[in-house]
C-alpha cells in the first residue's frame, strides 16, 4: 500500500525542533524528505546529549526519522547551485533560518520560484517576515515567556513556569504541515505554489486558545491556576493515601455521579456546588474539601470507581510508565527502527492511523550526509568522480 505523499519531494533545510517536526510528519505520511545539513556540523541537535545512541543524540532521534541525509554547504555558490537545481524537482522546501539568510544566498523565495513555480515555500522564524522584531532569533522558552504561556502555567502563589516540553516548536510545526497541506491541495486547482509564513510567536498566541479568548471577553488578565483549569471544577490531580490521581469532572451530570458513588450526598446537595459555573466560583471551598476527602482512599480504589460510572480519571505516569502503557503499547506509539551505528534506536510512534494509506516508519534518523552520494547521483545525475571533487572542495 502506498503512503498519502509518497509523490511528493521536501528539501528540509531547517534544524533543532519546529521544522524537523513539521518534516518528519511529512516524511512518515510517505513524503521523500532530503534533509540538508552543513557539511562536517550538521543539526545542532546532533550533539544535544547525554543521552546518545550510536552517536547520535536522542534530541535528534526524536524528530528525524523516515529522511534521507545529504551535505551541502550553502554558504560556497556550489553548493547554493545543487540546491537550486533539487529545488526545479521539489515540491516543498522548509527553512528556518533568521529572516533574509536565504536571500542573501540567493536562495529566497522568489528566486526559486522564478525556477519552479509550483514550489510551496516553508520559512519558519520566530516572530515571522514582518514587524518590529522579526528578525530576532526565537527559541521555544523565550517565545513561551513573550507569548504568555509562562503567565499562566505553575502555581498561584509561586514563579511562572515553562511549559515541560518545547511546546511553542511543536505546536508552529503543526500548524506548519497544517499549511503545507493546504498549499499543496490549493496547488491542485491553480497550479501554483506560494509562500507560508510560520512564526512562533503566532503559533503560540494562536494556542492559547480558551485562555485568551477569557481575556479578550472579560478583559481580565488570567492568573495561573497550576493544576487546575480556569473554567472547570473539579479538574485537576488529588492526592491519595498511596499516590495522586487526576480527576476531571467536564460536565454537571459527572459531578452529581462522582458525589453518588463517594458517598459525598452533602457536596450533591450544597447549592454552593450545584453547577460548574457555582463550583468555579466557590473554587477556594471545595478544592480544600476534596482534596482532603480523596486522601481517605488508595489511587487504584478510586480509579476504578470513578472509571465505573464514566468520569474521566488517570493515575499521573512517568515517562517510563507511559511506554510501558498496555494502550499506548496497543496503538504502536513506540516503535524500533535499525540503525547503522545504534544497531536500532527506539522512538515515539505517529499519531497518524489512517486506514488505506497508512504510514510507514522504516527508516532511522540519518547520519550526516548519509545519503548525499545516492541523492546527488540519482536525482542530479552525478558521477562519482564529480561527487569526490564536490566532497574534496567541502561543497558536501
Amino acid at each position: 500500500m502506498s503512503s498519502p505523499l509518497t509523490d511528493l519531494r521536501v528539501l528540509d533545510l531547517s534544524r533543532v525542533l519546529a521544522g524537523p517536526y513539521c518534516t518528519m510528519m511529512l516524511a512518515d505520511l510517505g513524503a521523500e524528505v532530503i534533509k540538508v545539513e552543513m557539511p562536517g556540523r550538521g543539526d545542532d541537535t546532533r550533539q544535544w546529549g547525554p543521552p546518545f545512541a550510536g552517536g547520535e543524540a536522542a534530541y535528534y532521534l526524536s524528530v528525524n526519522r523516515n529522511k534521507r541525509g545529504l551535505t551541502l554547504n550553502l554558504k560556497n555558490e556550489r553548493g547554493r547551485e545543487i540546491l537550486r537545481r533539487l529545488a526545479c524537482q521539489a515540491d516543498v522546501l522548509v527553512e528556518n533560518f533568521r529572516v533574509g539568510t536565504m536571500d542573501e544566498w540567493d536562495l529566497g523565495y522568489e528566486m526559486l520560484r522564478s525556477i519552479n513555480s509550483r514550489l510551496i515555500y516553508c520559512a519558519i522564524t520566530g516572530y515571522g517576515q514582518i514587524g518590529p522584531t522579526c528578525h530576532r532569533p526565537g527559541y521555544d522558552f523565550i517565545i513561551q515567556a513573550q507569548g504568555g504561556i509562562m503567565s499562566i502555567t505553575g502555581p498561584p502563589e509561586g514563579p511562572p513556569m515553562k511549559v515541560g516540553v518545547a511546546i511553542v516548536d511543536i505546536t508552529a510545526g503543526l500548524y506548519a504541515g497544517v499549511a503545507i497541506l493546504a498549499a499543496l491541495h490549493e496547488r491542485e486547482r491553480s497550479g501554483q505554489g506560494q509562500y507560508i509564513d510560520i512564526a512562533l510567536l503566532d503559533a503560540q498566541v494562536a494556542w492559547l486558545a480558551n485562555v485568551g479568548s477569557n481575556y479578550l471577553v472579560s478583559g481580565q488578565r488570567p492568573g495561573r491556576h497550576g493544576n487546575a483549569h480556569p473554567n472547570i471544577v473539579p479538574y485537576e490531580p488529588f492526592a491519595t493515601s498511596d499516590g495522586w490521581i487526576a480527576v476531571g469532572v467536564g460536565n454537571d451530570r459527572q459531578w452529581q455521579r462522582l458525589c453518588a458513588t463517594a458517598g459525598w450526598e452533602d457536596l450533591a446537595a450544597d447549592p454552593r456546588f450545584e453547577d460548574n459555573p457555582r463550583r468555579v466560583d466557590n473554587r477556594a471551598t471545595l478544592i480544600p474539601i476534596l482534596q482532603e476527602r480523596f486522601r481517605q482512599r488508595p489511587s487504584e480504589e478510586w480509579r476504578a470507581k470513578l472509571l465505573q460510572v464514566g468520569i474521566p480519571c488517570a493515575p499521573i505516569n512517568a515517562i517510563d510508565q507511559v511506554f510501558a502503557d498496555p494502550q499506548v503499547l496497543a496503538r504502536d506509539m513506540m516503535v524500533e527502527l535499525p540503525h547503522p551505528t545504534a544497531g536500532t534506536v527506539k522512538v515515539a510512534g505517529s499519531p497518524f492511523k489512517l486506514s488505506r494509506t497508512p504510514v510507514c516508519l522504516d527508516k532511522a534518523p540519518p547520519l550526516l550526509g548519509q545519503h548525499s552520494d545516492e541523492i546527488l547521483r540519482t536525482h542530479l545525475g552525478y558521477s562519482d568522480a564529480e561527487i569526490a571533487r564536490l566532497r574534496d572542495e567541502g561543497v558536501i
